[in-house]
Parts: structure tokens; C-alpha cells; sequence
């Protein structure tokens, strides 16, 4: 082949589309109410303003991706609300800390640009942008032909947020403090390996399943609000995101030395999606330990203030007990048996 013949379209990158996905994210950026003051998308780095009331502010950062709930994603021909997933896995990682999230930014690999594809996932990035209330500041599209077969693609966020020193939850949980579950809307984006795993295994035609195609699809719930109007109001000594590793892995990370955490697992509010795929096969040792069975969140609270945190939440995500802070140097004890 000529050398006037070899081009990086031929090596299948799209440059001119490339272009025009920036373009589209530049306009969309701009239309949001949390997209700053700055142009920053297309830019070789982005700019903005650091918050002037904070005292001691200090930065909380975070990033993750969604895993294999991609597959989903692909599989359902759906890619409207992955986008929110990707800023809920690193938002709700942030406010463990006690942090606002105050910017977002994004990491798309692909095969092949696909414009359609691309531009429903990051309308979600948008919407998710949103309701954590950050701004998207910027990020990277990669064209990698040959690293991805056909019609695969992977995402990654990145989050910083910012706290107050003085609210920095760290170092408040004390004995006798209750454990409240905060509800999931459902898988959230763990364990979604072994969600495939099993209908590949069952040959459960996905498609003609409306309600896995509900469940599996349901985008993340982003508890930034909830959260932070809790924090700012000093009612909370901690939290844990329950993520990969259930409520036994996320909660030790958060107890104190000397200090314990004892769950009723009889209380625990278990949704439909988690009782099937028990039913499906998966027993209750490994529900505890891929997914969060229904609890999206845990509040460490003192119990004189229990009354008071309901009132921030929506019915549908309404706390509730479901264990205390015990002296205890094994970190978590399970009580009780989960009614599937």
C-alpha cells in the first residue's frame, strides 16, 4: 500500500466524529444549570472556580465505573441512563465523607464511535450531573479499534467534592449509635457479573423479560441530596455506601477501633429483585456478600436524633433501624435470619 494511502480513518478512527461528539457535549454541558462558568469541554484541561465560604475546605475525590452492567446496557440496546450509574458510583462514594460533589468528569472508550450511542450516555452523565448537583467539567473520548470488539465500549468517572473540615465525617461513631438502612431502588451497579452468569446459565431471554429488563436497567440511585442536607445539619456520625461486598465488607470500613456493628438481618426490607435471584439459586451467604439486598445506604446516628432524619427523605427511601454500634472487636455481627 502507498504511503499516501495509509490514514488513521483507515485504522479505523474517526476523527471528524470525534469532533462532532465534542461539539454535541460542549452543547449540552452549557444547557445545564451546573455546568460552570467556564468553557471547559474541548479545552486541553478544565478550570474552575474554587468555593469562597468554605473556612478549611477541603477535597474529597473519587472515581469508579459501572462494571459489567455495560452489558446490560448493550444487550437492551439502552444507553440513556447508564451515563447516571457512572456519576451515582463515584458521587455516592464522595458523601461518605461528608462531601459535596462539586465536579465530574468522564473517561468513554469504544471500538467505534458510534454518535447515537454515545450521546444518550452522556445526556445521562448530564441528568446525573444534576441531581448530585456538580458541574461536568470535561473528560476523554478514546476510539480504540482492535481493544474493543464491535459495539463494546467501557466508562469511568471521576469525582472531587468538597467539605468543610469541621464536617468531615470521620472519628464520631460511638457506642449504642443506631444503624439505619436507607433504601436501594434495586441492584444499583454491583454484582451484575453474576446476575449474567446466572441467565446465561437458566437461558433466560433477556429481552422478553420485562421485568429483568426493569430491574437490571433501574440506574443507580444518587443519595447527594438526602445526604448532604443531613450532614449540613450535623445528624449523622457516619455512613457507608453499600456497594461490592454488601453490608458487612462496606460497614467495616467505617467502624472505629474497639467499636462494633451489629445487624438484625430479620429487618432488613428485602426487594423484589434480590428474592428472586435467591429463588434463581443464589444463597443467602452470597446475596450478603455481592449485593446490597435492599439497603443502598447505612446512617450511623445517635438515637435522640432518629426522629428528625426521616423528614429528609422521600417515602420510597425512608430509613429505618437495622442494628447498633456494639463493643465489639469482630466489626460485624449478624443477628437473626433475612425473611426471602
Amino acid at each position: 500500500m502507498a504511503l499516501n494511502k495509509l490514514t488513521y480513518s483507515k485504522s479505523g478512527v474517526n476523527i471528524p466524529k470525534a469532533d462532532s461528539f465534542i461539539k454535541f457535549i460542549s452543547s449540552l454541558a452549557r444547557k445545564s444549570s451546573k455546568s460552570g462558568d467556564f468553557k471547559n469541554i474541548g479545552g486541553f484541561g478544565a478550570i474552575s472556580p474554587i468555593p469562597k465560604k468554605l473556612k478549611e475546605p477541603h477535597i474529597v475525590t473519587s472515581t469508579d465505573g459501572v462494571g459489567t452492567k455495560i452489558e446490560i446496557a448493550n444487550d437492551l440496546n439502552k444507553f440513556d441512563t447508564i451515563g447516571i450509574d457512572l456519576v451515582a458510583m463515584c458521587v455516592n462514594d464522595l458523601i461518605v465523607q461528608g462531601a459535596k460533589p462539586y465536579l465530574f468528569l468522564d473517561y468513554i472508550s469504544v471500538s467505534q464511535i458510534n454518535l447515537g450511542k454515545l450521546k444518550n450516555l452522556v445526556r445521562g452523565i448530564v441528568k446525573g450531573c444534576n441531581i448530585a448537583e456538580c458541574k461536568l467539567v470535561g473528560g476523554e473520548t478514546a476510539e480504540m479499534p482492535g481493544t474493543y470488539t464491535k459495539g463494546k465500549f467501557d466508562i469511568a468517572g471521576f469525582a472531587v467534592g468538597i467539605v468543610e473540615k469541621k464536617k468531615i465525617l470521620k472519628n464520631k461513631i460511638k457506642n449504642n449509635d443506631l444503624i439505619l438502612a436507607v433504601p436501594s431502588n434495586g441492584l444499583h451497579s454491583n454484582g451484575f457479573s453474576l446476575v449474567r452468569y446466572l441467565i446465561k446459565k437458566k437461558k433466560i431471554n433477556l429481552k422478553k423479560n420485562n421485568f429483568l429488563k426493569e430491574e437490571l436497567i433501574r440506574p443507580t440511585k444518587i443519595y447527594v441530596k438526602e445526604l448532604s442536607n443531613l450532614n449540613e445539619k450535623s445528624l449523622i456520625n457516619g455512613c457507608a455506601n453499600i456497594t461490592g461486598g454488601g453490608l458487612v465488607d462496606n460497614i467495616k470500613r467505617i467502624i472505629p477501633q474497639k467499636l462494633g456493628a451489629e445487624i438484625y438481618l430479620n429487618r432488613i426490607k428485602i426487594l423484589k429483585i434480590f428474592k428472586w435471584l435467591n429463588k434463581m439459586g443464589i444463597n443467602e451467604k452470597e446475596m450478603l456478600k455481592t449485593f446490597n439486598c435492599g439497603v443502598g445506604f447505612c446512617l450511623i446516628v445517635n438515637p435522640k436524633k432518629l426522629n428528625l432524619i426521616s423528614k429528609y427523605f422521600g417515602k420510597q427511601f425512608k430509613p429505618y433501624i437495622i442494628g447498633k454500634i456494639i463493643k465489639n472487636s469482630k466489626k460485624v455481627k449478624l443477628s437473626g435470619k433475612i425473611s426471602w
